[in-house]
């Protein structure tokens, strides 16, 4: 059997994603640098945007879906009088005219847009047709429709108008289109707009005070003290002591008795944690606590 190449690396690299790199690229350079055998990268970032993108090393990615299951949050900037075919400064302009709304207009129409609301994803998106990436369709020319989607925006704040561009700021859940966002503020408001800019705050529990430069990291010497560990990404949800037969138990997939454990609602999850170390993350129900991942650690 064939080995991967690499250390056993386990934890938490959360990376100021500088603009003009893909998430993947950045996955890529990051698993060079720290010599690993396997990472990832939750909640995924254009080559546009800038900021927090997680990485995760060994066990971590384990809890990719946990992370990018997660609310996020962006501040972006939307330049009025000209629609684009990415919905941001990198593509062509398709529409331009429209004033540029007053302050007062902008924090008007915003209500509308925050709750559930429906999208259209921009043609240039990693969204899948027909086993393949939208922006290598839309790229060749193609003629294809990505379904609307629907997204929740928990909180939209319109900060400052500067010239023809205003600023924003977002809390929203997974799979939502900042730059479909950008484009339909400015819809609603009789114009045309782009994103200029566009940088994520916060990932989950990760913030940009969590991150590191990729610049810094290539001059480290002991780049693993960068790694945050893998509970960290855990740090609001119940923690569960267990005994040493319980944790062989979780490890091999078994489910525990929830007796003497009332205190633990039932249908939450919890992390598993044995002499301080993480041992699997459960789903406490009424009749069972049943492990959802297990950690090797």
């Amino acid at each position: 059997m064939k080995h991967k190449k690499g250390n056993d690396i386990n934890g938490w690299l959360v990376v100021d994603k500088p603009q003009g790199m893909g998430s993947t690229q950045v996955v890529n350079f990051t698993r060079r640098i720290f010599n690993a055998k396997k990472n990832g990268h939750a909640g995924t970032l254009d080559p546009f945007a800038t900021g927090v993108l997680p990485i995760a090393f060994g066990e971590a990615t384990k809890l990719i879906d946990f992370i990018t299951d997660s609310e996020k949050e962006y501040e972006f900037t939307v330049c009025f009088g000209a629609e684009t075919d990415t919905s941001d400064n990198t593509g062509n302009v398709v529409c331009s005219g429209g004033r540029t709304p007053t302050s007062d207009e902008i924090s008007k129409i915003l209500p509308q847009f925050i709750g559930e609301i429906t999208q259209a994803p921009p043609a240039y998106s990693a969204i899948k047709i027909n086993g393949q990436r939208a922006y290598d369709l839309a790229r060749r020319g193609q003629e294809f429709s990505i379904p609307e989607r629907r997204v929740n925006i928990f909180d939209l704040q319109f900060l400052s108008l500067r010239d023809n561009c205003a600023d924003f700021k977002v809390l929203c859940s997974k799979g939502t289109y900042v730059r479909s966002l950008g484009r339909d503020i400015a819809r609603a408001l009789d114009s045309f707009g782009h994103l200029q800019s566009l940088r994520r705050t916060k990932c989950g529990l990760f913030t940009l005070n969590d991150t590191i430069l990729l610049e810094n990291l290539k001059n480290m010497v002991y780049v693993e003290q960068t790694l945050l560990p893998l509970e960290t990404s855990l740090r609001d949800i119940a923690v569960m002591a267990v005994s040493e037969v319980e944790a062989s138990k979780l490890k091999q997939g078994q489910a525990l008795s929830p007796k003497g454990r009332e205190n633990f609602s039932s249908t939450s999850i919890a992390a598993a944690v044995f002499n301080g170390v993480l041992i699997a993350i459960v789903r406490i129900e009424e009749s069972r606590i049943s492990p959802i991942r297990v950690f090797n650690l």
